[in-house]
């Protein structure tokens, strides 16, 4: 697979032992948040005030060129 082609983008990150890190979906611009800590992990989508997911506009506007 092509570096190109990955669908998910790591856009921040924060420490070692127990981390938390925010993935974009390039397709759909739907924001998600992991989180690790020893042998757990989860991964949930990011809510907006309004409820609906957290969408980042650019990431959609960059694939649909």
């Amino acid at each position: 697979m092509w570096e190109d082609d990955k669908r998910f983008e790591k856009t921040y990150s924060q420490g070692t032992m127990s981390t938390m890190e925010i993935w974009v979906d390039k397709k759909t611009g739907v924001n998600y948040l992991y989180h690790a800590h020893g042998y757990g992990a989860g991964l949930t989508v990011m809510l907006a005030a309004d409820g609906k997911p957290l969408v980042t506009p650019e990431k959609i506007e960059a694939n649909l060129r």
